[in-house]
C-alpha cells in the first residue's frame, strides 16, 4: 500500500475513533455540569475564531510555494518567518485588542475579557500549531497532526472536565490542563516536524525579497485568511454568541444536543478524499454530464445514510436523555435537535458543492462564499437574541438559515457555471419515507422501561426504511450489504 493509502487509512480511523470519543463524552460525562462544559465550549471555539487574524493564511503559504522553496532549500527559511511573523502578529492583535477595550470600557464587561489570560494564550499556540499542521502535509503525513487537531482538544475537554467535577480540583487549575495539553501538541508538532527533518533555523530575508517573491505570499495568505476566517467564524460563533449573550449552562446543553446530531455528518468522514480525485478529473476534461452523475450520486449516499441516522437519533433522544445527568434540560431544548438536524441534512444533500467549486478554476469563489456565510450567520444570530426570546432554539434557527442559504448560493453558483445539481426525485422519497418512519415509532406505544424503548423504537425505524426502499429501489444497498463488499472492508 501506497503511502497515500496508508495515510488516508489511519486518517480517516483516527477521525471516526475521534468522533466516536467526543459523542460519548457529550452523553455519558458532560451532561454532569452543564455550566462548567458550556465553558470549555466558550474558550476554544473564541479561540479558534480569533487564529486567522494571527496567522494571516501564512499555513496555507506553507503549502502553496512549498515546491518552489524546497527546490531551492529554502523551505525552513519560509518555515521559521512564518513562525516568526505568527508571533509579532500576534503581539500586535494583543497590543490592538487591550487597546480598544482601554478605548471602550464597556467591552471589559465581556466574558472574552473575564478569560483573556486563558484565550489570549491559546490563540498563539493554536496558531503556531496551524503552521506546523500545513507544513507537516507537504510531507504526506497526515495522521499525526490528525491526532494532534481531533484527539487533543477532545482529552483536553473530558481531562479538564473530569479534574473539576469528579476530582473537585479548582476550575484554575483544571483550565491550567486544558492550555497544557495544546502546549503539549505545539510541542509535539515541532518534534514530529523536527523527526521527519531536522529544523535548520534561519530567518534570512534575501531570498523572498528577489523579484519581489514576499509580494506573491502576501497576496495568497491574503486570500487564504479572507477564507479562512469566514470559516471558523461560521463554524465557532454559535459557542461564542451563547457564551457573551445567554449564559455558559446553556452553552454546555447546545454543545451538547450539537454533538449528538452531528452523528449524521459521519456518512461524509472521509468520502471526500476518496471523491476529489474523480472530481478533478472531471473537471479537468470538462465532462460535466458525468460530473453531474457523480454529484447527484455521492450527495444521494451521503442524504440516504444520514437521513437514516437522523430518524433513529430523533426517535431514541427522549428515550437517551432519560440515562443522561440533567437528561431533563435536553428534553426540555428537543426542538433543537430538529432544527439543526435538517439543516445538517440539507447541508448533506447539497453533496460536495464547496469541493467542487474549489477544485476548480473558479476557487476563490468560495472565499466570497465563506464570508458570506459568516457574515450571514453573525446577522441571523444578532436578530435572534436580541428580537425574540427562544434562546439556544433561535441560534438553531439562525445556524439553519445560514447554512441553507450558503448551500443555496454553491447549488446555483455550480450549475450556471457547470450545469451540475445534487438534488433529485430520490431525496423526496426518501423524505416522505422518513417522516412515516418516524412517525410510525412515535405512535407506537411505549414500555416502561425506556431501555427497551430506546433500542425498539429506532429499531422500527431501520426495519421500515428497509422495507421501503427495497419497494421504492431509492439507494443501492444491496450493492453494499453483499459478501464481496464486506470482504473488501477487511482487505487491509
Amino acid at each position: 500500500m501506497s503511502v497515500v493509502a496508508r495515510q488516508g487509512v489511519k486518517y480517516s480511523i483516527i477521525g471516526y475513533l475521534g468522533f466516536l470519543l467526543g459523542t460519548f463524552a457529550s452523553i455519558f460525562i458532560f451532561p454532569y455540569d452543564m455550566e462548567f462544559y458550556g465553558k470549555l465550549r466558550y474558550i476554544l471555539p473564541t479561540a479558534e475564531i480569533l487564529v486567522p487574524i494571527v496567522v494571516f493564511g501564512l499555513s496555507f503559504s506553507n503549502v502553496k510555494f512549498f515546491s518552489k522553496v524546497n527546490a531551492d532549500g529554502k523551505h525552513h527559511n519560509m518555515l521559521s518567518l512564518s513562525l516568526l511573523a505568527v508571533v509579532i502578529n500576534f503581539l500586535i492583535f494583543v497590543g490592538g485588542y487591550f487597546l480598544i477595550n482601554f478605548l471602550f470600557p464597556q467591552l471589559q464587561t465581556s466574558k472574552l475579557w473575564e478569560m483573556k489570560l486563558l484565550i489570549l494564550p491559546m490563540v498563539l499556540v493554536l496558531a503556531l500549531s496551524s503552521v506546523f499542521n500545513k507544513f507537516l502535509t507537504n510531507y504526506k503525513r497526515i495522521v499525526v497532526p490528525n491526532i494532534f487537531e481531533n484527539f487533543i482538544p477532545k482529552i483536553a475537554n473530558i481531562g479538564a472536565f473530569c479534574l473539576f467535577f469528579f476530582l473537585g480540583v479548582a476550575d484554575k487549575m483544571a483550565y491550567g490542563f486544558f492550555f497544557l495539553m495544546f502546549v503539549i501538541s505545539l510541542i509535539g508538532y515541532g518534534y514530529y516536524t523536527n523527526r521527519l527533518e531536522k529544523i535548520k533555523p534561519d530567518f534570512g530575508l534575501d531570498y523572498f525579497k528577489k523579484d519581489n517573491f514576499y509580494r506573491e505570499i502576501f497576496t495568497y495568505s491574503l486570500f487564504g485568511f479572507l477564507g479562512n476566517i469566514g470559516n471558523y467564524i461560521a463554524i465557532n460563533i454559535d459557542n461564542l454568541m451563547i457564551g457573551e449573550f445567554i449564559n455558559f449552562r446553556e452553552n454546555g446543553i447546545y454543545s451538547n444536543i450539537y454533538a449528538i446530531i452531528s452523528l449524521i455528518t459521519v456518512p461524509q468522514m472521509g468520502l471526500f478524499n476518496i471523491s476529489a480525485p474523480i472530481i478533478n478529473k472531471e473537471l479537468a476534461s470538462g465532462n460535466h454530464e458525468e460530473l453531474d452523475r457523480f454529484h447527484k450520486k455521492t450527495s444521494l449516499s451521503l442524504f440516504f445514510l444520514g437521513l437514516v441516522l437522523f430518524c433513529c437519533i430523533v426517535v431514541g433522544f427522549p428515550y437517551l436523555a432519560d440515562f443522561m445527568k440533567n437528561g431533563e434540560d435536553l428534553r426540555s431544548s428537543e426542538p433543537v435537535v430538529w432544527v439543526l438536524g435538517f439543516a445538517m441534512l440539507f447541508d448533506l444533500a447539497t453533496g460536495f458543492n464547496g469541493h467542487i467549486i474549489s477544485l476548480s478554476k473558479y476557487y476563490k469563489f468560495n472565499i466570497v462564499v465563506m464570508l458570506i456565510l459568516a457574515v450571514l450567520t453573525i446577522t441571523t444570530n444578532m436578530i435572534f437574541l436580541k428580537h425574540t426570546d427562544l434562546g439556544i432554539l433561535g441560534i438553531a434557527i439562525a445556524y439553519a438559515i445560514s447554512l441553507s442559504l450558503f448551500n443555496i448560493i454553491k447549488i446555483v453558483f455550480n450549475y450556471i457555471k457547470f450545469k451540475v445539481f445534487p438534488l433529485g426525485i430520490e431525496m423526496i422519497y426518501a423524505m416522505i419515507l422518513g417522516c412515516i418512519s418516524i412517525n410510525v415509532a412515535i405512535f407506537l406505544p411505549d414500555f416502561k422501561l425506556n431501555i427497551l424503548n430506546l433500542f425498539y423504537k429506532p429499531a422500527v425505524v431501520l426495519i421500515l426504511l428497509f422495507i421501503g426502499n427495497y419497494f421504492l429501489k431509492i439507494y443501492p444497498l444491496d450493492k453494499y450489504l453483499n459478501k464481496a463488499f464486506i470482504k473488501s472492508l477487511f482487505k487491509f
